[in-house]
């Protein structure tokens, strides 16, 4: 490489010293000529025209990158004024002139300061300028010239992207195309082959290839199959000088990934699946989950599962997890191991999204057997129906048979079964069972019309296993027999004017029955046989559950007879014939021309004694107004007699007066209470003495009931003597206040402590409600507290 640049700086430097020597060889020639002509540019083809005098030089040319040991030559500039005497200054302006190139003000030569690259700039254009050192003018008007810097291959050819990423479909024929890389070389594609570049594959073969001048990259091997190579790494290197040798290179990769296509059919990992079921398992209950694995991607690699065939098709299910790609086995109707035990399916796995072009690879599917073990579960016992209906009739004996309940155990251990009523359905027992066969019998009589229905459970269990039962509803209907006679629909209120023709209808009645015939009802009626040919009235049955009251003759007379009963037979046409007598209270009213009633018993009375209906009204009035007088006396009366207001617990009457001995007179006395003599079952109730709070609290002493046959002194004995010797009784010395020892009395006080109760706290109001006997006392006590006052 460096061998091939020393022979490129060589072989310009030859040239530009033609170059340069070319103008001292044409100097005589121009000097003949009166107008000289230079040529600035052979790029631009531009012209100068120089009259008299001119400059003396060409286009330069200039090879970058130079790395000699001296500053690089680039030319001379010289004017026909120049005698070679140092007068004329040469000036340099424009591009890099002082920093890059650098010119001798004497002789005019230029040289390259520093080392120039082409791809950074490739034109520099100049000014020269010839000054006169005395005189300081221009001896010729500035000009311009060019620096053309030539090319040389100094740079690699670079891709655009230091790595690539593309994508291709498996299974993709040869020369398919992947993806296209580019590389540009930074040299003069116009000259030479420094920018020329081509492509070649380092990496990635026998897989992949290269289009060497365009840099597209296909496929170079068939079929290739994502499930067992996905990605791959191809290497691609852009060689300059169209791929000779010495020529600059560069490279970069490419990371190429198939992409996955639908080429592979699920496949069952094994070829046969077992599961257990618990026979009680509702349906909807997953058994268990097989896959079918396919190693394809995304929607390609979407499974769906269903069951071909299998004698258990139509009790099992298969459904798809879309998330997992699983088929999940579930129950689909309820299973029972005593019928079968052991249930064989075949499953079914197919891709959903196929890809025609693949079509020919196969079925895109598989499948897998599947064995499902029913698993047996204590079951409870089983009865023949959901529900039993029972008819019986209403008069059936007690402990008589109705029906029976059949429930046997499913399992295959066919345990006993025990039979029993849900008390809660039959609170008032009136059916029972026999535990043993699910005899359903009556304990207590029946009566349709009470209750025509019964509604009751029977419950059935294991012996073995009690924990296991079940329970049926039956529902038991009361049949109706004729036990109940028909009777009047309801109480007519009968009555026959006096006026009354033979062969009149009066009434017509009618009847009703508690018993509900199949066929419906049909009641007849007649007259008793006592009165079957009654002289005043007769009975026609209407053949409609009906019969109309007819009158016989005529003249009916209240005076006579006010009154008629009629007893009447009605009877059923059931069995059997169930019959009862009705009696009809026809009363004979008197009525106008036209029929109406107008009055009947209570003035057929009155009429007779000449009294007037006006005569009649006045004697309620006047039997009224006495009435209320009376009740107003007796009121008044009542009010006179003012009870007492407020009954004084001091009262003396019928009480035994216990005098003070040890003091006072009358008035020194406390009221015993005679009712307690009276109520010997009573308890004595314990009462403190007023004001007083004594220090100690002394037990209240119980003692016997006086009962009876105990005679009372002896009962007064016997209290004394219990007081006497109770040790919890106060000490005699103690303060006793009594509620009211008497006005003015000359008895002093048993204690030293005065009393304190005096008479200013006694009202005395009440003796005045007590009546005459005690006025005088109310006048002595009242008047005292009026003279105080």
């Amino acid at each position: 490489m460096r061998a091939y640049s020393c022979l490129t700086v060589l072989f310009w430097s030859c040239m530009l010293h033609a170059t340069h020597m070319m103008p001292s060889q044409k100097r005589t020639n121009k000097h003949s000529h009166s107008e000289r002509i230079t040529r600035l540019s052979e790029s631009d083809g531009k012209t100068l025209h120089r009259t008299k005098r001119g400059w003396m030089w060409n286009q330069f040319f200039l090879l970058e990158e130079y790395t000699g040991p001296d500053t690089q030559y680039v030319g001379k500039l010289h004017t026909d004024q120049d005698k070679g005497d140092g007068n004329l200054k040469y000036i340099l302006t424009g591009d890099g002139a002082g920093s890059l190139f650098i010119i001798d003000e004497n002789t005019g030569d230029i040289h390259a300061a520093k080392k120039l690259d082409r791809e950074e700039k490739s034109l520099y254009v100049l000014r020269a300028k010839a000054i006169d050192r005395k005189t300081g003018r221009q001896v010729e008007p500035e000009s311009e010239f060019i620096i053309k810097i030539h090319d040389i291959n100094d740079n690699e050819p670079k891709f655009t992207k230091d790595m690539y990423t593309a994508s291709i479909p498996e299974m993709s024929g040869v020369g398919t195309s992947v993806i296209q890389v580019t590389a540009t070389d930074a040299d003069d594609a116009n000259y030479g082959n420094s920018a020329k570049v081509v492509y070649s594959i380092l990496q990635g073969q026998p897989y992949f290839s290269v289009d060497p001048e365009t840099g597209v990259i296909k496929t170079a091997l068939p079929d290739m199959s994502r499930e067992n190579r996905e990605q791959y790494q191809v290497v691609i290197q852009a060689k300059d000088m169209g791929g000779q040798m010495g020529g600059l290179s560069g490279t970069t990769t490419v990371n190429i990934t198939l992409t996955d296509v639908n080429d592979n059919p699920p496949r069952f990992p094994q070829s046969t699946y077992q599961f257990i079921s618990p026979e009680s398992a509702p349906p909807g209950t997953p058994l268990g989950r097989l896959k079918a694995n396919d190693p394809d991607l995304g929607e390609n690699a979407e499974t769906e599962y269903r069951i071909s065939s299998g004698d258990g098709s139509d009790l099992f299910d298969i459904v798809t997890d879309k998330d997992t790609q699983e088929g999940i086995i579930t129950v689909k109707k309820q299973l029972d191991f005593e019928n079968k035990m052991l249930y064989t399916l075949r499953v079914e796995a197919i891709n959903t999204h196929l890809d025609p072009r693949f079509l020919q690879l196969g079925p895109f599917k598989d499948t897998a057997l599947v064995k499902i073990s029913v698993e047996d579960i204590d079951e409870p016992p089983v009865f023949s129906r959901p529900s039993y209906l029972i008819e019986v009739d209403e008069d059936a004996k007690e402990g008589s048979i109705i029906g029976q309940v059949v429930a046997q155990d499913p399992d295959i251990t066919k345990n006993a079964i025990k039979y029993s009523v849900d008390r809660r359905t039959d609170l008032d027992r009136i059916f029972n069972i026999y535990s043993g066969n699910g005899s359903l019998f009556i304990s207590k009589p029946l009566d349709r019309e009470e209750t025509p229905w019964y509604n009751i459970t029977v419950i059935a269990t294991e012996l073995n296993n009690p924990k296991q039962s079940s329970q049926v509803p039956v529902f038991i209907r009361i049949l109706d027999i004729n036990d109940h006679a028909p009777e009047f629909a309801k109480y007519y209120e009968t009555f026959v004017c006096e006026n009354a023709k033979a062969g009149q209808l009066i009434q017509t009645v009618s009847a009703v029955d508690k018993d509900e015939p199949p066929r419906g009802h049909r009641f007849f009626f007649e007259l008793v046989p006592e009165f079957a040919v009654h002289p005043n009235f007769s009975i026609v049955d209407n053949k409609d559950n009906t019969a109309g009251i007819i009158t016989r003759r005529s003249g009916y007379s209240r005076s006579k007879t006010s009154t008629y009963l009629l007893p009447i037979i009605i009877f059923d046409n059931d069995y059997p014939v169930q019959s009862s007598t009705g009696t009809l209270t026809i009363q004979v009213c008197a009525c106008d021309s036209r029929g109406n009633m107008q009055s009947c018993n209570t003035e057929a009375l009155l009429l007779p004694a000449g009294l007037s209906t006006g005569a009649l009204v006045a004697i309620l009035l006047c039997i009224i107004i006495l009435l209320v007088l009376v009740v107003l006396f007796a009121a008044l009366k009542r009010q006179r007699k003012k009870e007492p207001l407020i009954i004084s617990k001091d009262d003396v009457r019928d009480n035994i007066v216990t005098y003070n001995d040890e003091g006072g007179g009358e008035e020194d006395t406390q009221a015993f209470d005679i009712g307690t003599l009276r109520n010997p079952e009573a308890r004595e109730e314990s009462k403190m003495r007023r004001d007083v709070l004594p220090e100690t609290i002394f037990q209240i002493r119980r003692t016997a009931p006086l009962w009876e046959n105990i005679d009372v002194q002896d009962f007064i004995h016997r209290r004394l003597k219990e007081n006497d010797s109770d040790p919890a009784a106060p000490p005699y010395d103690s303060l006793a206040t009594y509620a009211y020892e008497g006005n003015d009395s000359i008895a002093n006080s048993l204690s030293s402590l005065e009393s304190l109760t005096t008479d200013g706290n006694q009202d005395y109001d009440y003796l005045s409600d007590w009546g005459p006997r005690f006025k005088k006392l109310a006048d002595m006590y009242g008047g005292n507290d009026s003279d105080r006052d």
